[in-house]
């Protein structure tokens, strides 16, 4: 088992969520995000990304949430001066301990990774959301998910299925907080059955 590290990341705070393995595309061009972006890409680091609990992502610094994912850079062009646009991938679900911000307002976190669950084939009762999941990959398109496809992979289908769910953010932190691949997929399964209750 890994001993979890504690470590101090730069923290963005947005109105969605993150997971292991997920893309995020951003387009950073407030100062404060600007350097934090520039040194992740001159130090190949990471940064934090975690659920705004309070107040909006541009502007005054938000209150994020204590769970988060750290994200890596891995693909950027700046279209203008003083503007990025990014791909970034969840890597690692982590625990916020202390915040401190910093002048030009960005949040500083030291934060403490968490183990991640051991890995666990997808048990055949959740094939229908693995094929669920291998549909909306072919309709959604193959590039807009992190390669290569884990379809047997419980964790890596439950975090995909958690994305694409038209649900609040706030249910998809609790997805993020379970930190449980077979929680998450029981979650899904329970609130698919709501949506479709709702129609």
């Amino acid at each position: 088992m890994r001993i979890p590290t504690v470590i101090e990341i730069p923290i963005f705070p947005l109105g969605t969520v993150l997971y292991p393995a997920g893309k995020l595309a951003l387009r950073i061009f407030e100062p404060r995000y600007v350097d934090m972006t520039k040194a992740c890409i001159r130090d190949n680091s990471v940064f934090g990304v975690c659920l705004i609990k309070a107040g909006f992502e541009a502007g005054t610094p938000a209150i994020p949430s204590d769970i988060g994912c750290s994200a890596r850079i891995v693909e950027w062009d700046v279209p203008n001066p003083g503007l990025f646009n990014l791909q970034s991938q969840g890597e690692s679900v982590f625990r916020l301990l202390e915040r401190r911000t910093r002048p030009d307002g960005l949040i500083i976190g030291t934060i403490e990774y968490l183990d991640p669950p051991d890995p666990m084939s997808l048990p055949e009762r959740f094939e229908p959301l693995q094929q669920l999941l291998t549909d909306l990959i072919k309709e959604i398109g193959e590039d807009n998910f992190a390669k290569p496809a884990r379809l047997d992979d419980a964790a890596w289908v439950g975090y995909r299925l958690a994305e694409l769910l038209p649900v609040s953010p706030e249910r998809k932190q609790k997805l993020l907080e379970a930190n449980d691949p077979l929680a998450v997929l029981q979650d899904i399964e329970t609130m698919l059955k709501q949506l479709r209750d709702d129609r």
